[in-house]
């Protein structure tokens, strides 16, 4: 049981990170909760599926289709959206929010209301010692590291990666240096589209599509950035694979029926405990 959790909860761990990252980007530079976040992934999941298996484009195609929506709606949620409300953080959260709703209807209008199977990005299962992992799962856990670590080298050697660290640490300070917040801000909104898009494919595949699909990532990334403080990627990667493990200990031994409550539980731990969460509130 000891290697059936150890197993599980790395590859889980890894997708609920790759499913926070630009949750955490977009609050590090703008200081704002993008409360659409969850329709990011929503969307990249729709429009793969639409792609691959109502259109029958190849896999690789239709999931480029799916980043460049997930970018596209992040650009047009800042540009149209956000950056009329920058300075009302409470404003950006509630309309954000309402974006969500919204997208959700009109998700239903489209596709209906009935949910959808999506076929795995690979086939095949892996078996080891008794225990069964899918080779899609191992697929996201794998892409996961390799968005996160070009991520952080994006973020700490690239002229752009250092100016979205700028403005996430001083935007005053970026200004003086001669950096433009609000073009930092639209990179990262987009880049958080991208992410979520990605997080949305993997994560269709590893349960299911509906229109609520938007919840449950939204949460996860609410909790991660919370237990890791939030504006930390190090601290957003760190608790990803903190609840990860949480939630396969819980389910596995406990009950399955719990996931949600265990995470619950953990932010409220935290915020009692550390509520600046566990790295504070870091650089990126």
């Amino acid at each position: 049981m000891a290697l059936q959790i150890l197993i599980q909860g790395f590859v889980l761990s890894g997708l609920y990170a790759l499913i926070a990252v630009g949750f955490t980007m977009i609050f590090s530079v703008g200081r704002v909760l993008n409360l659409a976040y969850g329709v990011y992934i929503m969307l990249g999941g729709y429009i793969y599926y639409a792609a691959l298996q109502d259109a029958g484009l190849p896999v690789f195609a239709s999931f480029i289709l799916a980043i460049m929506a997930g970018v596209t709606f992040g650009l047009l949620t800042y540009l149209l959206l956000v950056r009329r409300l920058e300075d009302n953080p409470i404003a950006v959260e509630i309309s954000t929010l309402i974006l969500a709703v919204v997208m959700q209807a009109l998700v239903v209008v489209i596709f209906g209301a009935a949910p959808k199977t999506m076929w795995p990005v690979i086939r095949g299962v892996l078996r080891f010692e008794g225990i069964s992992v899918t080779m899609n799962i191992l697929l996201a856990t794998g892409v996961s590291w390799v968005v996160l670590g070009s991520l952080m080298a994006f973020v700490r050697y690239t002229h752009l990666g250092r100016a979205i660290r700028a403005v996430s640490m001083d935007r005053k300070g970026a200004v003086i240096s001669g950096i433009e917040p609000s073009f930092i801000s639209m990179v990262t909104w987009a880049l958080s589209g991208a992410f979520g898009a990605i997080a949305g494919v993997f994560f269709a595949t590893f349960t299911q599509l509906d229109s609520h699909m938007w919840v449950f990532p939204l949460i996860i990334s609410v909790a991660v950035v919370i237990v890791g403080g939030i504006g930390s990627i190090v601290g957003s990667l760190i608790a990803a694979h903190i609840i990860g493990f949480v939630e396969t200990i819980t389910t596995t031994i406990i009950a399955a029926e719990l996931r949600g409550v265990s995470t619950m539980l953990l932010i409220i731990l935290v915020l009692l405990i550390r509520p600046k969460g566990l790295f504070g509130r870091a650089e990126l």
